[in-house]
C-alpha cells in the first residue's frame, strides 16, 4: 500500500541508523519488492533486509528461489525470504489465480524453494519429458525463510518448514495458542528441528495526539477486517473476539470522521501498537512478555515522512547493538 519509493528508501536507511534488526518490505499491488530491496541492499551495509511477505500466487517456486539467491548475493548474505498465502483479493484480483487450499500452496511452494536453494533439482509435478533443473547460481550463504501464517494448518506448516513465523493481525492473547500450533508443526518436521523464531507483525498507530493515534489504529483494524478477506475475522473469532469483530463489520470501512464503536475498542490493544510513545512502547513490551522473539513494527502507509521518523525514533531499540531482540521495521508496499 506504500507506493512512494523515496519513502521506502528513507525508512530503510533510517532504520539501519537507529539499530533496528531488519527492514522488511511487503509486496501488494504496487512496486515489485525485489527491485526496491536490491536498491536498499546497495544503500545499506548491516541491517538485514527481507520480504515481509511475497504471496505464493504471483511467482513460481523457481522465480522465488532465483529472487532470493540474487538478493542474498547483492546484500552480502543479509536477505530473509518471507512468504505467505496472501488473500483471495491478491490471488484472484491481481494475479488471476484461483485462491484454493492456501495452506497447501504455501507448503508446496516453500518445499520447492527450499529444494532449489539447497542445490537440489526441482520436484516436477506436471507431466512431460523435460529434465528437472537445478539453479545455476547457488546462494553464497543460508537464506532464512519466514512464513506468514494465521490459520491452524498454515501455522503448523510454519512450524514444520520455516525458520521464523510471522503472524500478522494475531491478537496478543492468542499468541500462546499459536505457539502451541507451531510446536505441533515442529513435531512433524525433521528430528531435532528447533522452534522457529516468533515474529508477530504489529500495525503501528503512534502519535502524540491520542485522537490521531486512536483513529489510525481503528483504520488498521477496520481496513483488514473489511477489505482483505475473511481469514482475519475468522482468526479473531476463534480467539474469543467475535463481538468486537461484529462491531467492526457492522460499522464498515473506517473513514476520517467515523467514530470507533465501543465494542471494537478491545481490538486496538490486542492487535496494534498505538497511543503516544510511552503507551506504544508498553504495548510492544507486552508482546515480548507473551512470547515473541522479535516483534515486527509495521508502519502505516501514506503518512508524512516526519510522522514515520517519529515512530522510528519512539520505538528504536534500547540498545544500539543489532540483537535479535531488536524489532524489525516493515513497510506494507
Amino acid at each position: 500500500m506504500e507506493t512512494r519509493r523515496d519513502v521506502v528508501l528513507h525508512v530503510a536507511a533510517r532504520a539501519e541508523e537507529l539499530g533496528y534488526a531488519a527492514f522488511f518490505l511487503a509486496e501488494g499491488w504496487g512496486h515489485d519488492a525485489s527491485v526496491l530491496l536490491a536498491e536498499i541492499a546497495v544503500r545499506t551495509s548491516g541491517i538485514r533486509i527481507g520480504t515481509g511477505v511475497l504471496n505464493v500466487w504471483g511467482r513460481s517456486a523457481a522465480s522465488i528461489a532465483m529472487l532470493a539467491t540474487s538478493l542474498g548475493e547483492v546484500s552480502g548474505g543479509r536477505f530473509v525470504l518471507g512468504l505467505g498465502a496472501g488473500s483471495p483479493q491478491l490471488a484472484e484480483g491481481l494475479h488471476d489465480v484461483a485462491f484454493r487450499a492456501p495452506a497447501v500452496r504455501l507448503a508446496e511452494t516453500t518445499r520447492q524453494v527450499r529444494r532449489l536453494l539447497d542445490g537440489e533439482r526441482l520436484l516436477t509435478t506436471v507431466p512431460g519429458r523435460s529434465k528437472p533443473l537445478r539453479l545455476a547460481v547457488r546462494p553464497s550463504s543460508d537464506i532464512p525463510v519466514q512464513l506468514a501464517a494465521l490459520g491452524p494448518e498454515a501455522v503448523r506448516v510454519a512450524g514444520e518448514l520455516a525458520d521464523a513465523w510471522y503472524p500478522f493481525l494475531l491478537p496478543v492473547s492468542g499468541l500462546g495458542e499459536g505457539i502451541r500450533l507451531l510446536e505441533a508443526g515442529v513435531a512433524r518436521g525433521r528430528p531435532g528441528r528447533p522452534l522457529p523464531q516468533i515474529r508477530p507483525g504489529l500495525p503501528v498507530a503512534l502519535s502524540p495526539d491520542p485522537a490521531v493515534a486512536r483513529q489510525l489504529a481503528w483504520w488498521w483494524v477496520s481496513f483488514y477486517l473489511t477489505s482483505m478477506g475473511p481469514l482475519y475475522a475468522q482468526t479473531l473469532r476463534a480467539h474469543g473476539l467475535g463481538e468486537a469483530v461484529d462491531a467492526v463489520l457492522d460499522a464498515g470501512a473506517a473513514t476520517a470522521d467515523a467514530g470507533l464503536p465501543e465494542r471494537a475498542v478491545p481490538l486496538l490493544d490486542e492487535l496494534t501498537v498505538w497511543g503516544d510513545a510511552t503507551a506504544a512502547r508498553q504495548l510492544l513490551d507486552r508482546w515480548y512478555a507473551a512470547g515473541a522473539d522479535m516483534p515486527v513494527v509495521v508502519l502505516p502507509p501514506g503518512r508524512a515522512l516526519d510522522e514515520l521518523d517519529h515512530v522510528l525514533e519512539a520505538l528504536r531499540p534500547r540498545s544500539r547493538t543489532r540483537q535479535t531482540t531488536a524489532p524489525p521495521v516493515l513497510v506494507p508496499a
